[in-house]
């Protein structure tokens, strides 16, 4: 038998009842410990899928257990018996981790399914760690996630351009990582020690855009008051990225060619040029011979950045990937927020797989780190991050909002609704604080205190 249970009662005839009926309902095999301490134990030289305990026993009690287990062993799940008088304990005890709570005296054939989901539960764990080794050994390159044919192709394609010297256009939709496939270039490349410099083309206006990439001399212009060195010289001898260059305007790109065909600059206000040695890395998620067509883009610097092209594919693609990606980000930013590893469940790693992702990876990110934030177990299910299986909003009450006091359930219901709304509105607005709260209709101090009660971190959605 693969599955394990362990048992924990300090009444013997209870210990043998279940030991003896659960072991062949349940498939798995069963071993019993008489009190807390017995139980840690065996747990420290033995694992097992599923702890089963009491919460009233003489010296360590179920509670205390679950704290000691849910330190040690975060990973194992635990469900909790207790007598009937004492749910607001048993509450309690899935609040601080516990995955479930069962009430004496119970009925075999409820015990039996509710412990059957517990193992589902472990077993899920089992797996996403499976698959995130799996994704640690053989389909993490340089940080970027991906076992699909298409991203094999893309990773052959960075090993290889980034062996020379030459200009790349990364094109893709937003959010499919083509700042990560730059920096990817850039370290694999003989720069790899030299600067990696970023210009976030489209958030700087073309004017002031122009004096970042090159420089100005001091008087250059009203607010020039000293010499300042531009992007292009703090990353000479290294690359330099200019993230959706499709945005620049016609000056910016003018300057931008002679970059290329003379490998020097000129700051504004002065009448020498300065020689710079830089790889240019380019990246745009618009189609730059539309753009030519229309007389918005220069051809011949289309050309000149296009020596190296390389094209990231839609989430869409490679579908494939989801798992991997989503185990990967989880891992990632369950360290980021210092929050325990959680699982995905079955339902929404469905759901993650077949949903149509316009945001592509940034979009499943930031729904990543919603479910990090808002489920109250060790496991991220389709409410958690505002979906159903059907796309509609999630349910206001959940299955354990029941269980709780008025008072309680109505603040369960509102963090979850404020964080599934105010969630869609920093996701739409990447963070913006002051765009979401236009959208909403709030003034923007009043949206802040909405966010700091429900602790709601605009932060994490900006890209």
């Amino acid at each position: 038998m693969d599955r394990s249970i362990l048992i924990v009662d300090d009444e013997p005839d209870m210990l043998q009842l279940l030991k003896r009926t659960l072991a062949p309902e349940l498939g798995c095999t069963v071993e019993t410990a008489s009190s807390g301490e017995m139980a840690m134990q065996i747990l420290s030289h033995k694992l097992f899928d599923l702890v089963l305990a009491d919460i009233k026993m003489p010296g360590m009690n179920g509670l205390e257990l679950l704290d000691l287990i849910k330190r040690t062993m975060p990973g194992l799940t635990v469900v909790m018996m207790t007598a009937y008088g004492s749910i607001e304990t048993a509450v309690a005890a899935m609040k601080n981790g516990a995955h479930d709570f069962i009430t004496k005296p119970f009925d075999h054939d409820a015990l039996v399914i509710r412990l059957e989901k517990a193992l589902e539960r472990s077993s899920l764990i089992k797996e996403n760690r499976r698959l995130r080794e799996a994704c640690e050994e053989t389909h993490v390159f340089q940080d970027i996630v991906g076992k699909s044919e298409a991203m094999q192709r893309v990773f052959e394609s960075i090993r290889m351009v980034a062996k020379n010297d030459l200009t790349v256009l990364i094109t893709g939709e937003s959010g499919t990582g083509k700042e990560l496939t730059a920096k990817a270039i850039h370290s694999l490349s003989p720069r790899k020690n030299q600067s990696f410099v970023t210009v976030n083309c489209p958030t700087v206006p073309e004017q002031i855009l122009e004096s970042e990439l090159f420089g100005y001399k001091k008087g250059a212009f009203t607010h020039a008051t000293q010499n300042k060195i531009g992007l292009f010289q703090d990353a000479h001898g290294g690359s330099i990225f200019l993230d959706e260059i499709g945005d620049i305007g016609p000056a910016v790109q003018a300057k931008l060619l002679r970059v290329l065909q003379e490998k020097e600059i000129k700051p504004l206000g002065d009448t020498r040029s300065v020689t710079v040695d830089v790889r240019i890395i380019a990246s745009t998620n618009q189609d730059l011979k539309d753009k030519i067509r229309k007389g918005e883009f220069r051809e011949d610097l289309f050309y000149r950045l296009s020596v190296l092209p390389i094209e990231l594919p839609a989430l869409r693609e490679r579908q494939s990937d989801i798992p991997l990606i989503a185990n990967h980000l989880l891992e990632k930013h369950c360290a980021k927020l210092n929050k325990p590893l959680k699982t995905i469940s079955t339902d929404l790693m469905t759901l993650l797989t077949t949903r149509r992702w316009e945001g592509n990876i940034r979009e499943l990110e930031n729904k990543i780190i919603q479910g990090i934030l808002y489920s109250k177990t060790g496991e991220i299910r389709p409410r958690d991050i505002g979906i159903e299986e059907k796309g509609t909003a999630a349910p206001c009450v959940s299955d354990e909002t029941f269980a709780l006091s008025y008072k309680e359930a109505k603040e369960e219901t509102l963090k979850r609704f404020n964080g599934a709304y105010i969630g869609h509105l920093l996701e739409k607005t990447e963070g913006n604080v002051t765009q979401a709260a236009r959208l909403c209709g709030l003034e923007r101090q009043s949206l802040q205190q909405v966010m700091r009660r429900y602790e709601i971190a605009a932060e994490a959605f900006r890209k």
